[in-house]
């Protein structure tokens, strides 16, 4: 009898050990439950790691949405990059991030194979009528383990810079956007640059650095980041936000001192090209005018990496990339005017000043604005 008892709380006490981690279905629901309630612990539709590497991109992929389920005390100082918070256990208050487009790809991420939470969130996205929604179970925790980029919050730089932490803050953007303004405390290391500043970094290899551009269209802080760690640089980190986030939530810092740039020249050219307010830029007005009207009459210089480029491009433009520009200058005419271009306007007018300096007989101009670049060679510009 002692030993058949024995053996039935033994029973008891494993059963409730396996149910610790074991999915869980809920009873069956009563009057209005919750998500949980109904579905099972553990969504169905999952992906693996190779996969969740082909889906992160900066910038992020069309069509899809990248979700960090855990609260925010986790997700700011470390997540995938280009994921945006939605705590599970704010899911309601929060849904309205999620795209108005039900068919627009949805794919959960949280702490690990044992959390739930990207589950239920993934189960509440599905019950919202999202038709295209999948679950990484390996979450941060796997996509830090395998050594790749992790990204911080604009909450987490605020904090590093209240509490005066050791970290150095790097702006990769060209020199002449950096002169108009940054980050409290940032250091200029353009990405195009990186080696003659190379000195600029501590030598202490497992100082945080979080690198920084012109936002989530910007590729300038990962490629610095990965220069960064190729170097030996243990601990980096990116804000892929940048520059452009931090002024929308904080205002603008305050611009390195320089010269005050000379008035943009007036124009001279038949195709009536019209100055943008930065010198050597032009509008944005006059450039999709000519694009329609004259196309044939400029060169457009796409100075993004070619893998940018083969991504997509402005229908007839050429492939510079501003680290190959100084030898590619001597392949570009003098007969016609020739306009650079990439995503935020800071190659671009990078492109501008080397062209200037290295080859003044061009009649250069750059694009200042953020660029959206379509497959079918169309593009839509912003000005800043």
């Amino acid at each position: 009898m002692r030993t058949t008892t024995t053996t039935l709380v033994a029973g008891l006490l494993l059963g409730a050990l396996v149910g610790c981690t074991a999915p869980v279905v809920a009873p069956p629901s009563q009057g209005k439950a919750s998500v949980e309630q109904a579905q099972p612990s553990y969504y169905t539709n999952v992906v693996d790691f190779e996969y969740m590497l082909q889906q992160v991109s900066i910038p992020p992929k069309a069509g899809l949405m990248i979700i960090d389920a855990r609260p925010a005390r986790l997700y700011d100082p470390g997540h995938i990059p280009g994921a945006i918070s939605i705590p599970d256990s704010q899911f309601d208050k929060f849904r309205a991030k999620l795209p108005a487009d039900k068919n627009t790809a949805l794919l959960f991420y949280c702490e690990g194979p044992k959390c739930v939470l990207s589950h239920q969130s993934a189960y509440r996205a599905e019950k919202l009528g999202y038709t295209n929604v999948k679950v990484f179970p390996g979450g941060f925790p796997e996509w830090a383990a395998k050594g790749m980029t992790v990204s911080v919050s604009t909450a987490q730089v605020k904090k590093l810079l209240d509490e005066k932490a050791n970290v150095i803050l790097v702006d990769a953007r060209p020199a002449r956007v950096f002169a108009k303004g940054s980050i409290p405390t940032a250091i200029s290391i353009p990405d195009s640059q990186f080696q003659q500043n190379v000195a600029l970094l501590p030598a202490d290899k497992s100082t945080a650095l979080i690198f920084f551009c012109g936002g989530l269209q910007c590729v300038l802080s990962d490629q610095a980041a990965a220069k960064a760690v190729a170097l030996g640089y243990t601990n980096v980190k990116t804000y892929p936000e940048g520059e452009p986030e931090w002024t929308k939530v904080f205002g603008k810092a305050g611009a390195t001192t320089v010269a005050a740039a000379a008035p943009a020249p007036a124009a001279k050219s038949s195709l009536g090209i019209v100055p943008g307010k930065e010198k050597g830029s032009i509008s944005v007005a006059s450039f999709e005018r000519i694009m329609k009207e004259q196309r044939d009459a400029i060169v457009v210089v796409d100075v993004r990496s070619p893998k940018e480029f083969a991504a997509a491009t402005m229908k007839g433009a050429i492939n510079i990339p501003i680290d190959d520009l100084e030898a590619g200058l001597a392949k570009l005419p003098t007969d016609k005017p020739i306009v650079f271009v990439c995503a935020t306007g800071g190659r671009s007018g990078e492109a501008y000043d080397t062209a200037m300096i290295l080859r003044e007989e061009l009649n250069v101009w750059f694009l200042d604005a953020n660029v959206t670049y379509l497959a079918d060679g169309s593009f839509a510009a912003k000005a800043k």
